[in-house]
């Protein structure tokens, strides 16, 4: 079956493009779109184009089985030009999602119409990439230039709303998309055609010297990727020269990043990131249906599960241990709600709804009809065992129940259950209502409907769900734990706090590991340690460091004392008594400190994290070291346009 079709109605031709499933722009399309118009060139009784898409969207992106092949003639900008030139107007009508090449054939045709729910971006700095085709030329003749730097540099799309805001289309379909389309044919079918965009002027371009400080904002948004800039100064170029000049260097960049390092951690990471939850041993196992969510505990982490469960359209309920606490946890979920409706996620109508969707007990019996129950209440196991065993009597007997234990053995709690073959680890991160990764836990019991319901909730969720085996901290807080361990070795050998956090910082983590501690709460790792202490190994080097700050009541950013002090304004100073007491067990332990750099102490920590990865693997904790990558990069901070610790110390 061919990718592109050509029809006819009475005078208006239509391009049909069918190849699914997101209509990606691969050769057979493109050479199919220009048949298609060498052939309407021919016709005089055709008056207008529409070009439009089958299936679920728009044109969403490029081929990725094409992706470090020979280009093959048609390309993407050949085909663009071809479609500026054609003497007929040509209008893309465009539902789903319009991305990337997309966005750029759409800005070729002559005019756009969109669906209400259709949304458009240029996405393609989330590769390290920038447009190729004419999008940081066209778009900011088409739309002002800010906001044309702000889709181009940020990388995400926008909503039809929007896009018909700010000049991007040209109407809204009402209807189905076909017949607005027609509808908007007949209102400019003898209209001479629209000049091409890239013989139009710039919309408000800014001077001389606000672009030096548009750059610059963006390199400060950027945070280490170069995508974004050269996006920036590509959009300079083509505004202050010619098009054709901009349309060459615009070219010339795009490849130039497609062949860079950090293009091929991002992709890396992108593909990473759609694949590593597809485990064979589901396929073909059907999920249970999900309608009611119970949370068990109502403090930050219940809270923020029970807030992510309504806004995926579940209704949940709250098992928390007296009215007071339930009262607690509703006006939790209440207030991260309220900043959901404040930043326009939601209408007031639905922030109404969710609360409405929202249900508090102090009796277990209230989760009877529960689907999914998701446990967090303090890491201690006689507690998780208490819990588990009140819910294998009230649910009903195909309910998943999970824990959202960051550390302690779920086959252990699940062997105390009626049914453990239900029993998962569902780990969320804080704050689990925004951060998107999910770690699921497969028991040694667990079925295939268990963990096919749990990859299901994941996806409703907006998750990134990444499977992984049982172990002390899974695959995230047992990398970080291993690092840690080698940072604090560091502070002992010679490094303060302050220097370690700041090459991670320069490296690319939002904020350095001590910083980290401290926003978490030092106590919470110190419970760790403690729970581990008969188990470990008296010949291992240990740093009681931070059980020294949690002795002393410095337990992070919460009390304003941790590994920092933090002033009236919550911002972190290194502390003089911190540094004296590092240095003092240096001396205590006979050791002379030394001076580390940041490219070593960075070398110190990815060694550590390779390691432990390498050891996770072996025990088959993690499906391969995409996993262990996806983890790292959504959790833990790790940049991502550098790929993730196993595939940037691959060997």
């Amino acid at each position: 079956m061919s990718t592109v079709n050509l029809t006819t109605e009475n005078d208006i031709a239509f391009i049909t493009i069918d190849n699914p499933p997101i209509n990606a722009t691969s050769h057979s399309v493109r050479q199919g779109i220009v048949d298609a118009l060498d052939e309407i060139e021919g016709d005089s009784s055709i008056k207008v184009v529409i070009l439009i898409c089958a299936g679920k969207t728009f044109i969403a992106g490029a081929d990725v089985s094409e992706f470090g092949q020979p280009p093959m003639a048609p390309i993407l900008p050949d085909v663009i030009k071809r479609l500026e030139a054609t003497t007929k107007p040509v209008i893309a009508a465009i539902h789903g999602h319009a991305l990337g090449g997309g966005l750029e054939i759409a800005l070729g045709c002559h005019y756009r119409i969109a669906e209400s729910g259709a949304k458009l971006g240029l996405p393609e700095v989330n590769l390290g990439l920038i447009p190729g085709a004419g999008g940081t030329v066209r778009l900011p003749r088409l739309v002002p230039v800010p906001d044309a730097i702000a889709m181009i540099t940020g990388g995400k799309p926008i909503s039809a709303d929007k896009a018909n805001a700010i000049g991007l289309i040209d109407a809204i379909a009402h209807g189905p998309l076909r017949d607005a389309a027609q509808d908007f044919a007949r209102t400019i079918i003898n209209r001479p055609r629209p000049l091409e965009l890239r013989r139009c002027p710039p919309v408000d371009a800014p001077d001389d010297h606000q672009w030096d400080e548009i750059i610059a904002g963006v390199g400060k948004k950027a945070r280490g990727q170069i995508a974004p800039v050269i996006a920036a100064q590509a959009i300079r170029i083509g505004i202050e020269q010619d098009t054709a000049a901009g349309l060459v260097h615009e070219r010339e960049k795009f490849v130039e990043l497609r062949d860079s390092d950090q293009s091929k951690a991002l992709r890396h990471i992108f593909f990473a990131e759609r694949s590593v939850a597809k485990l064979p041993e589901l396929d073909g196992a059907a999920p249970n249906p999900i309608n009611e969510v119970g949370v068990i505990g109502g403090g930050i982490m219940g809270a923020g599960i029970a807030t992510a469960s309504l806004l995926a359209g579940f209704k949940a309920t709250i098992i928390e241990r007296n009215e007071e606490a339930c009262t607690h946890g509703r006006a939790t979920v209440k207030k991260h709600l309220s900043g959901s409706l404040k930043r326009g996620l939601i209408t007031q109508d639905r922030f109404n709804d969710l609360l409405a969707s929202l249900s508090t007990s102090t009796d277990y019996a209230d989760l009877g009809t529960a689907d999914l129950v998701v446990e967090a209440v303090f890491e201690d196991m006689a507690v998780k065992h208490d819990v588990f065993g009140k819910l294998s009597k009230h649910c009903k007997p195909d309910a998943v129940l999970a824990s959202n234990t960051s550390y302690l053995d779920i086959n252990e709690i699940a062997a105390n259950c009626t049914h453990p073959q239900r029993v998962i680890g569902l780990h969320f991160f804080s704050p689990a209502h925004i951060m998107k990764l999910l770690e699921v836990v497969r028991t040694d019991q667990a079925n295939a409907t268990s963990l096919a319901t749990a990859f299901a909730f994941a996806r409703k969720l907006g998750k990134i769900a990444v499977p992984c085996g049982v172990c002390d901290g899974f695959i995230g807080n047992r990398i970080m734990s291993a690092y840690r361990k080698h940072c604090e070795y560091m502070l002992e050998d010679g490094a303060l706090p302050h220097q370690i956090d700041a090459a991670m910082v320069e490296f690319g983590f939002p904020m350095g590991l001590f910083a980290m501690q401290d926003m978490a709460g030092l106590e919470i790792s110190w419970a760790t340690r403690k729970r581990l202490a008969p188990f470990r190994d008296p010949a291992e080097r240990y740093v009681a460091l931070g059980d020294y700050l949690c002795e002393m009541d410095r337990f992070g950013k919460k009390n304003g004392l941790g590994w920092y002090r933090y002033d009236e304004n919550g911002k972190a100073l290194p502390d003089p008594d911190v540094d004296a007491l590092v240095i003092s067990e240096s001396d205590k332990k006979g050791i002379t400190r030394r001076d580390f750099d940041a490219k070593e102490i960075m070398s110190v920590i990815l060694d550590a994290m390779r390691s432990e990865g390498d050891k996770i693997l072996a025990e088959g904790i993690a499906m391969g070291p995409d996993a262990i990558d996806v983890v790292m990069v959504n959790g833990y901070g790790f940049p991502r346009h550098k790929g993730g610790p196993m595939f940037m110390t691959q060997k």
